[in-house]
This record gives C-alpha cells, sequence and structure tokens, in this order.
C-alpha cells in the first residue's frame, strides 16, 4: 500500500473510532455519492438494494458489502418526490414507498412496483404505480397538534403493504399509525387497522423504516437510536402482540432497516455533520 492509501485507512480508523455507533458493528462506509440513503432491501446475497430521498435521483443502486456501487437503475415512471423506504414479497418484487410528507399536504402519495432488480439486464426498470390516501385525513396540512400524516416505512405480507408513518405533531404524542393498501396497481383507500405508541421522546421515536423477518414471525422498526421488535403477533395489527425495545447506543440519523436473515438485520444511516454514511450489521437475540 503506498503513502496515500496508508493516510487514507489511518484517517478512516481515526474518525471512525472518534464515532460511536454502539451496538452497530459497522460492515462498510457507503460510496460517498450515497449521502441519503433512506431505504434498503437485500435479495440474500453480499448485496442491498439501496435508495435516496426527495432532491435525488430516480434510482436505486445495488451495492457489495465493500460499500462499491455495482449497477444503478432509473425506476420508469416514478418520480421520485420523496422515496423513503423499500420493501419487496415472496416472489422478488420490490417496492418503493413514494409516500415522505414532511409538511402533511402531499395529496400524489403512491408506491411504485418494479421486477425483481437482480435480474434486470439493463440500465431501466419499469414500474407499476399504488397510488393511494389517507381516509382520515381532511385538511392538507392539518392543525399541527394532528401531522400523523408523513411515512417513512414499509413492509409487505400476505398481499398487502404496511405504511408506518412518522409522527410530526406539536406537542409530539409518539403516536404511530398503521395502513393498508393492496400490492396491485390503482388507486387505492388506505385501511387504517391500528396505532401504536412506540416511545415519547421525539428525537428518539419517530419510525424512519420497518421490515418483516423472512419467516413473517417478527417485525423490526427503526428509529433515530431504537430498534422495536414485534412479535407474538397476529395480523393485520401487529402491534398488538409483544414489543421489545432495543437502545441501539448510537443517536445517527438511522433511516433503513432490512432483514438479512431470521436473526441478522441490516442498518444504514444518512451521512451528517462527519458521522454516519455507513452499511452495519445488528444480532437480534
Amino acid at each position: 500500500m503506498n503513502k496515500t492509501g496508508l493516510f487514507t485507512l489511518f484517517l478512516f480508523t481515526i474518525l471512525t473510532s472518534c464515532s460511536n455507533y454502539g451496538q452497530l458493528q459497522i460492515i462498510t462506509d457507503l460510496s460517498g455519492s450515497l449521502k441519503e440513503t433512506s431505504g434498503m432491501i437485500t435479495y440474500g446475497d453480499a448485496t442491498v438494494w439501496v435508495l435516496e430521498d426527495s432532491g435525488n435521483k430516480d434510482e436505486i443502486y445495488q451495492v457489495n458489502f465493500k460499500g462499491e456501487i455495482l449497477k444503478s437503475l432509473k425506476v420508469k415512471n416514478g418520480d421520485n418526490d420523496d422515496w423513503e423506504d423499500m420493501a419487496k414479497d415472496t416472489e422478488g418484487n420490490a417496492y418503493i414507498g413514494d409516500f415522505g410528507n414532511n409538511g402533511n399536504y402531499r395529496k400524489n402519495l403512491v408506491i411504485y412496483k418494479i421486477p425483481n432488480p437482480t435480474i434486470e439486464p439493463g440500465d431501466k426498470i419499469d414500474a407499476e404505480q399504488i397510488e393511494f390516501y389517507y381516509p382520515d385525513q381532511t385538511e392538507f396540512p392539518p392543525k399541527k397538534n394532528a401531522l400523523f400524516y408523513d411515512a417513512e416505512a414499509l413492509f409487505h405480507h400476505d398481499n398487502k403493504l404496511y405504511i408506518i408513518t412518522k409522527n410530526r405533531s406539536k406537542p409530539f404524542n409518539g403516536e404511530a399509525k398503521i395502513y393498508t393498501v393492496p400490492d396491485v396497481k390503482g388507486t387505492h383507500e388506505a385501511s387504517l387497522i391500528g396505532t401504536f405508541v412506540p416511545c415519547k421522546d421525539w428525537k428518539l421515536c419517530q419510525i424512519t423504516s420497518i421490515d418483516i423477518s423472512p419467516k413473517g414471525d417478527k417485525i423490526v422498526a427503526l428509529s433515530y437510536g431504537k430498534l422495536f421488535v414485534f412479535s407474538d403477533f397476529n395480523w393485520d395489527d401487529f402491534s398488538k402482540g409483544k414489543i421489545e425495545e432495543i437502545d441501539l447506543g448510537t443517536r445517527t440519523q438511522l433511516e433503513s432497516v432490512t432483514f438479512m436473515n431470521e436473526h441478522t438485520l441490516l442498518i444504514s444511516d444518512e451521512r451528517s455533520h462527519g458521522t454516519g454514511g455507513n452499511l452495519y450489521s445488528f444480532t437480534l437475540k
């Protein structure tokens, strides 16, 4: 290794050691071009597919565990108003949640359904549009104490897409809503199936991503520093089961989580203020 390479390795080691990522194990530093990763899925190989949120390209990226971008796909018919999470179904289809809604004023909420990106031979991929609306939202935006209609979390189960909202109410009461929509193209009224309060500290308790285990018996919701693990539940309102809260011991901008297998999670955060921008692993007990 030349002097430049040694210096780069030394600098990365110093920066990493100065950052506290708690219980998370760093797999790799993500490519510098990916600063705002907000959603992620994996197909069981040593890669992840990631996306970025508003202000970024209408593209998804395949990234290996060295942080290198292996492939990028432009999503046709899939404008990135505010992409916030990814999910996949048992047939390999992927879903992109374009439902970021910081101000709670959007009426063009949509989830894009694309075929398995790992087998797409070109550099573009077709998307079907699953449009939806929240039946209980009647004001755009609602009053500050009812800002419940932002969302950053999505998973798929049994022909349904589950959307979990990110609470932006003032004062903050912690409540997250659970909605479902069918996984087929068209315009759908979302079904409100339940609510839960993960915790009540607005800095730590807004849900930023969610995923379901391969067996379907665990669900993990991510926030800015915590995991909420759901088990022993019945469908559709999984929040009525057991909920375990895990403090990850870090306070970076954690934005995406996905199951790699039944016990291992992959987690990423946005690059901000000299920290983050990494892919991590976390092992569930």
